[in-house]
């Protein structure tokens, strides 16, 4: 993915801009400002779509610059670099042209933790009903569901958990992950 800080706007402050201190102290950072797509549609017409979109549940895949995250049967959280999201929007209403879909910007909505380090998922076990072990839980792998009893998207990464978050409850996740983690 592209810079963080490219596309954005000088005057924009993230959700957790002042709780870095807080995110490194748990091994976490944000990862401010991704684009984020909301697409639904008949999963028979994912091959129209120039990136692969995955059809197994609870996985995600990498392609053409963008991510695409499995949240139902015909639905899929595309995410790609900040400042992208008109043109994967473009590029999906193109694909999809003359086809019943639905294609939102929702890069608003939800800011991204990424949750580095071993310890990772014994901290997101004390607020998450998942099973996070290795033998189901790996690189690939996207779920919905609470944490912190904070409804969220979990997306599983080579070397670290990436937790999307609605903004309104990002500050509450951060004061969480402190108080969780370790001493």
């Amino acid at each position: 993915m592209p810079d963080p800080a490219a596309g954005v706007p000088p005057a924009a402050s993230s959700p957790l801009a002042g709780r870095t201190g807080d995110l490194a102290a748990v091994g976490a950072r944000e990862v401010a400002f991704l684009a984020q797509v909301s697409l639904r549609v008949d999963p028979a017409l994912a091959p129209r779509v120039r990136f692969a979109l995955p059809l197994e549940p609870n996985t995600w895949r990498r392609g053409g610059g963008r991510e695409a995250l499995w949240l139902g049967p015909d639905e899929w959280l595309v995410v790609a670099g900040p400042g992208q999201a008109p043109a994967v929007v473009a590029e999906l209403e193109g694909a999809l042209d003359g086809q019943h879909r639905s294609v939102v910007d929702v890069s608003a909505y939800r800011t991204v933790v990424e949750l580095a380090g071993d310890g990772r998922f014994d901290l997101l076990a004390q607020g998450c009903g998942l099973d996070l072990h290795p033998r189901s839980w790996r690189d690939g792998r996207c779920a919905q569901t609470l944490l912190a009893r904070v409804s969220v998207l979990l997306q599983e990464r080579q070397d670290a958990t990436r937790i999307f978050v609605r903004t309104s409850f990002a500050s509450h996740l951060a004061s969480w992950l402190r108080a969780a983690a370790p001493v």
